[in-house]
């Protein structure tokens, strides 16, 4: 997978949690969970995108 395509990836991730953040602001709890676990899908995303533009400066 292209680095590009991993960003695009996290791009819509985070704009599909944009929705439940809304409603956690308005004091929906269980949105917030959904936000949280996107969050962390992120964080995971992130890494991985760091280690394969690692990998391709280094090849």
């Amino acid at each position: 997978m292209s680095v590009e395509a991993m960003v695009q990836g996290m791009i819509d991730t985070l704009n599909d949690a944009l929705g439940d953040a809304g409603k956690h602001d308005r004091g929906n709890s269980a949105a917030g969970t959904r936000v949280r676990k996107a969050m962390q899908a992120i964080k995971g995303a992130a890494q991985d995108v760091r280690k394969q533009v690692q990998a391709d400066k280094n090849a």
